[in-house]
């Protein structure tokens, strides 16, 4: 999908997070192909910037261009079972209050509970959680 982002963020293979739009989107002429196909909280990756720079107060140096974006991968830990890779399983992020090391990667950006994924990378047991779950180290594709 193409969207619009900043001219010095724009570079193949950044990753971001749609955090929803700002204010001045509202009656921008170029909202529908700059945040139209954008999901909010989602996670993307840059896969190709293309020439034809637009003006945007929004961002810094005033001016945004077009790229390609696809669904990041998202690194997570989990404690759901029978995980492989190329399986599917429901993302439901564990019961834990504990602000360790690794709460990022259970509580990632870009995934909401219910989300189904697809697994791309089983890199096995991780045994340092601090509520002595048993989880599952995993490189997730986009969200299907």
């Amino acid at each position: 999908m193409i969207t619009l982002i900043g001219k010095q963020l724009a570079k193949k293979g950044q990753e971001f997070v749609f955090l929803g739009p700002a204010p001045e989107c509202d009656d921008c002429r170029f909202k529908s192909s700059c945040i139209g196909s954008l999901e909010k909280n989602r996670k993307y990756v840059i896969t190709e910037v293309r020439d034809n720079e637009q003006k945007c107060p929004i961002h810094g140096e005033g001016a945004v261009v077009p790229v390609e974006v696809d669904r990041a991968q998202i690194d997570i830990l989990t404690d759901s079972k029978n995980i492989f890779e190329g399986s599917t399983f429901t993302f439901n992020a564990v019961d834990c209050d504990e602000e360790c090391e690794f709460h990022d990667l259970c509580f990632p950006e870009g995934l909401v509970e219910n989300d189904k994924c697809i697994v791309l990378n089983h890199e096995g047991k991780h045994n340092d959680c601090k509520k002595g779950y048993k989880l599952n180290k995993l490189t997730l594709g986009f969200v299907i």
